[in-house]
């Protein structure tokens, strides 16, 4: 049993602090090396130390009120698909953990799916993405989507012109049907400049936690920019529809990406807190004749730290 009310109240701010110090963490995986280095005088530093309390204030506020979100959603049934696509190194991976990083993964699921297996490819386009959308009460983020059809797939020649060209013509029908079966589908594009491309890729060559972000595709998108740029225009133009338009998030500053695509995020819906019956903790049943076994010490995990 715990000592004392204090003692009660510590150990809650303990757990609250450590459940913010996973953000930290992804902080650090995020890094700026010449910070870390100690290359910024005392001016900057002071600058990037209130700019990131001013960051984590309200992300915080912004996961709050998604938190919200996930229980209207639960509460109204509501299906939500949220398409993240842009370049190598724009930020999507990391909007994507800040959205997910306080809700439940069964209401909200991420789909990132590898490159089509042999029998995939031979399925109707649209097929191994159906399967992940979402049932009532359900939203569902799709780091890269049906969009590797206009992008990747067109830039690095796996598909012909005639399947490009198809799909242009069949996704504004997929994703109006989409629509109509109640299927709310918001779309995201993360921008980001050439300059600010290769300075996140020259970040992860030299950081060897990052390294494994790095594919071969990725380093063969750096020569073929431009075309990507022309598959960008393209597909913006051509799947820009009422139904489901693109919304375009300035990616250049990974923390304003965040925040703002997150932000936006929550507009798109109207959402409202759900009022939740009172939790009271039950006490805990005890029993004269109950005996705690003793765990043989060789199966506990060595006490490293």
């Amino acid at each position: 049993m715990l000592d004392s009310h204090d003692d009660t109240m510590r150990r809650l701010h303990e757990d609250l602090l450590d459940g913010y110090d996973e953000e930290l963490e992804m902080e650090i995986e995020d890094r700026d090396l010449d910070e870390i280095g100690g290359t910024l005088d005392a001016d900057a530093l002071a600058r990037r130390k209130a700019a990131r309390r001013v960051y984590f204030r309200e992300l915080f506020r912004l996961q709050a009120e998604l938190v919200k979100l996930q229980d209207w959603v639960v509460a109204t049934g509501h299906k939500v698909v949220v398409v993240f696509e842009g370049r190598d190194a724009a930020g999507k991976g990391g909007v994507i953990k800040r959205i997910t990083q306080r809700l439940n993964p069964r209401v909200c699921r991420v789909v990132a799916l590898p490159a089509p297996n042999d029998r995939e490819r031979t399925q109707w386009y649209f097929q191994r993405y159906v399967q992940h959308l979402p049932a009532a009460g359900e939203i569902v983020l799709f780091d890269r989507s049906w969009y590797n059809r206009a992008g990747v797939e067109k830039v690095m020649g796996f598909c012909t012109d005639e399947q490009v060209e198809e799909f242009f013509r069949t996704v504004p029908e997929f994703e109006k049907m989409l629509v109509r079966s109640g299927i709310q589908l918001i779309k995201y594009w993360f921008s980001i400049s050439d300059e600010e491309q290769e300075l996140r890729f020259l970040g992860r060559i030299h950081d060897p936690l990052k390294q494994w972000k790095l594919s071969p595709m990725d380093l063969e998108s750096r020569r073929r920019w431009e075309l990507y740029t022309k598959a960008k225009e393209a597909m913006l133009e051509r799947t820009h529809i009422p139904e489901s338009p693109w919304w375009v998030v300035p990616a250049d500053d990974k923390k304003k990406a965040r925040l703002n695509c997150i932000h936006h995020l929550l507009s798109q819906m109207p959402f409202h807190e759900i009022e939740r019956p009172a939790i009271v903790l039950p006490e805990r049943v005890r029993h004269d004749g109950y005996r705690r076994h003793q765990v043989p010490g060789e199966i506990y995990v060595p006490q490293v730290y």
